[in-house]
């Protein structure tokens, strides 16, 4: 107990336990709706049957075929572990790594019991895909990741990156038609990435040197790379789209060995190599940011800028290199909506996936791995839509392509106050 609490007569572990048990309490009212909805609803009851498809290929060799089990009861299950996860962090003190595996049981239980009651009397649809779900919440994902390890770069260094969504804009353009002129993937991607570090440069030297006001400035940039590319696309990409906007894409490149596991060989080693390198950066930047000299440094001038200065850090300098170096993945994130994906460019393209990946690294509290996490949940909310298409579910079509949006809005307002970002994040640095 300090001695503020003391001189006030209030306890020292009133906010924790106000902090364990608001989540909790939540978490065990959905769990308690999700039974009520998910396992005893008209859907599930009167013993339907939930088809569940358990390969991307039913058709390939050796596919594990389409598994049939009581909806109802399986829902219930897995609707109660939510229960469970709720009732535990409301009456058991936990860690902190504790509550997060917590957090991922009780959100992994959450979405099955949802697939189960979504699947639910569908045999004659063919049922529900799991590796389909989980394929549809990677390739939405891919953007989102990259997006949001390019803003951890940037806000652990001091310098708020709003501009993620116009980095994919350029990138998405500039390498759709460099592709196609070129007639090489390669020369895309290397054209955009360059595109996304071209608008990192100008955000840095704007925040940097002239100390312009950082989330405005980003805003800006985002216009500006969304009407220029619009008015490119329409003066020149639409006009003759066979010589700038028919680009090659990446093949997919199959790992063998890997690639056979049930379920998720498929899903995970059989893409191409703009997703295998998303989250090849993950790992590389979770490394780099807590266990090398670099990391240390970035996180001093993004916490404390005048003391990382006192001891020798070039403090500009390192922010000018991260700023520019996020923007080479930021840029990547645009190419794999065009070249890595879609095989053109159309405009806003990109559409709020910038402001979903800034969501995903406050979410994941500025750490590559947890932005990771966050970012295949709203992923998995942003491919609701297809993979729910072909089941006739009572939820509107309009409302499933609404989710990701809804998801990012309801997550981040749920952590508000809990989150605490660097500490001299969107404070320009001027050198005494």
């Amino acid at each position: 107990m300090t001695a503020a609490t003391a001189e006030l007569g209030v306890p020292a572990t009133r906010g924790l336990d106000r902090a364990r048990m608001i989540p909790g309490v939540a978490q065990v009212v959905v769990g308690a709706y999700a039974i009520w909805a998910f396992g005893l609803g008209t859907r599930t009851g009167h013993g339907a049957q939930a088809a569940v498809g358990m390969a991307l290929n039913p058709n390939a060799p050796g596919a594990l075929g389409m598994q049939h089990f009581p909806a109802g009861p399986v829902a219930i299950v897995f609707a109660a572990i939510c229960v469970a996860c709720g009732l535990l962090r409301v009456f058991r003190p936990l860690g902190v790594v504790a509550r997060r595996w917590l957090t991922v049981g009780y959100v992994v239980a959450f979405v099955i019991a949802f697939l189960v009651w979504a699947s639910a009397g569908t045999t004659t649809f063919g049922g529900i895909s799991l590796p389909g779900v989980l394929n549809n919440t990677l390739i939405v994902s891919v953007p989102l990741i990259l997006g949001a390890t390019c803003g951890i770069i940037c806000e652990r260094s001091g310098v708020v990156n709003v501009a993620i969504e116009g980095q994919f804009l350029f990138g998405a353009f500039s390498s759709a038609m460099a592709a196609t002129m070129s007639n090489s993937v390669w020369i895309g991607l290397i054209v955009g990435c360059l595109a996304g570090a071209l608008l990192g440069s100008l955000l840095a030297a704007l925040a940097n040197r002239y100390h312009i006001e950082q989330v405005v400035l980003g805003v800006v940039l985002n216009v500006l790379a969304l009407g220029l590319t619009t008015f490119l696309y329409n003066k020149l990409l639409s006009a003759n789209s066979a010589a700038y906007n028919q680009p090659p894409i990446f093949h997919a490149i199959r790992i063998p060995g890997l690639a056979a596991i049930p379920v998720i060989g498929d899903v995970l080693f059989n893409q191409n190599i703009v997703f295998y390198l998303a989250f090849i950066i993950v790992a590389v930047v979770q490394v780099a940011l807590f266990r090398t000299r670099w990391g240390l440094r970035t996180r001093a001038v993004g916490e404390h800028p005048r003391a990382a200065d006192t001891v020798g850090i070039k403090v500009l300098g390192t922010r000018y290199r991260n700023v520019i170096m996020a923007g080479l993945i930021s840029g990547l994130g645009g190419v794999w909506l065009t070249i890595g994906q879609v095989g053109s460019f159309t405009t806003n393209m990109s559409a709020g996936k910038g402001f979903i990946a800034l969501a995903a690294l406050i979410v994941g509290r500025w750490s590559p791995v947890g932005a990771l996490g966050a970012a295949l949940l709203f992923g998995f909310a942003g491919g609701l839509n297809n993979s729910l298409s072909s089941l006739q579910t009572p939820i509107p079509g309009q409302f499933l392509s609404m989710a990701p949006y809804l998801a990012t809005v309801f997550v981040v307002a749920s952590l508000g106050g809990i989150v605490r970002a660097p500490a001299a994040e969107n404070q320009p640095y001027v050198k005494g």
